[in-house]
């Protein structure tokens, strides 16, 4: 299974969610990020975040959606904030969508103790929405189905 995790700039949410996906499911399945206006290079707190919880940086970039154009992917998960008036990228493909929208932790402004956390936060519930998907039978799930339980998973929240 190949996933495809898409955000406006590339270099935080979706990188997250690409590299913790990558770190936590099994083999035959894959994660890759992109961007709609990717910024060409991966927020350095993102990178931080990841390896204070042991996971891998190495090949983490920032791409463009265009990169991709030949992947199809069977899921695509937009991470970007709606909620936020964001404009979440499009996926053009016949790949399952779904949205597990996060607040960009590159936009907060704090002390540095309360960026690092916010960083912190938001990988924390990527991989709490990861292990929930991996943990969902997904070779009994109709696509009906399995569009349903993302649209659940997207409601998980970790504790501020």
């Amino acid at each position: 299974m190949k996933v495809l995790f898409l955000c406006t700039a590339n270099s935080c949410r979706s990188i997250l969610s690409e590299a913790a996906f990558n770190a936590m499911a099994p083999a035959g399945m894959m994660a890759y990020s992109a961007g709609s206006h990717p910024k060409g290079k991966v927020h350095p707190l993102s990178l931080k975040a990841l390896k204070n919880a042991g996971i891998a940086t190495e090949g983490l970039s920032s791409e463009s959606i265009d990169t991709y154009e030949s992947l199809n992917p069977d899921l695509v998960i937009t991470v970007c904030d709606k909620a936020a008036g964001e404009a979440c990228p499009v996926f053009f493909g016949p790949a399952l969508k779904a949205h597990w929208g996060l607040a960009d932790p590159s936009e907060l402004e704090g002390t540095e103790a309360q960026i690092d956390a916010a960083f912190d936060r938001t990988l924390s519930l990527i991989r709490a929405r990861v292990q929930a998907f991996l943990d969902l039978p997904l070779q009994q799930l109709s696509p009906d189905q399995l569009k349903a339980e993302l649209v659940r998973i997207a409601t998980f929240e970790v504790p501020a």
